[in-house]
């Protein structure tokens, strides 16, 4: 059995990419690249994941489609939480859609969004930031390691450290689908 990951991560809602992106550079991270996501979320059909605080979603991208569960959150300052992400491909995504709706899953909402993301060494770890530009809602920061069970603290320190280091001061707990379903007035 593969070791359990975890995904930790702040989210920072922002006016400008700006700052950032030459924070970043300025401390030499590399682009790796843009693409635009889809984010179909889906409803369990006898667990609220509202309450759980639990997701799960098919990403697509111009090359790749991903089924991703995550689990709740476990701490007070970071988005830390089980993620366990499987690459379905583009041609098996509608498939996947089909049977998830046939499990009794029912589609929430789609998050789209435009993400320019980079890749940073810092204070020992591997970290992703991604500036996302989300339909609908807005500007965002994202910064992102991903960790083993014994590294949690770690890792959350690190995730801390950086985001003061790029100037991020005020994170956000809430996802992304959340802040769509509040724009769209739906509860």
């Amino acid at each position: 059995m593969a070791e359990e990951a975890y995904e930790v991560e702040l989210k920072f809602r922002v006016e400008s990419h700006a700052e950032v992106e030459q924070a970043l550079q300025s401390r030499g991270a590399a682009l790796i690249g843009e693409s635009s996501q889809c984010d179909q979320y889906y409803r369990h059909p006898a667990r609220d994941f509202a309450k759980t605080d639990e997701a799960l979603r098919i990403r697509s991208t111009e090359s790749n489609a991903y089924l991703t569960y995550k689990g709740p959150k476990l701490d007070q300052k970071t988005k830390t939480r089980r993620e366990i992400e499987l690459p379905i491909g583009l041609t098996a995504q509608a498939d996947f859609d089909q049977l998830l709706v046939k499990l009794g899953f029912t589609p929430v909402a789609a998050v789209r969004k435009r993400r320019r993301e980079y890749s940073l060494d810092y204070a020992g770890r591997a970290f992703k930031v991604a500036l996302d530009d989300v339909a609908e809602i807005g500007l965002f920061v994202e910064i992102e390691t991903i960790s083993d069970q014994a590294s949690l603290t770690e890792s959350r320190d690190g995730v801390l450290m950086l985001a003061g280091q790029l100037g991020l001061t005020e994170p956000t707990r809430l996802s992304y689908l959340r802040y769509l379903l509040a724009a769209r007035g739906i509860e």
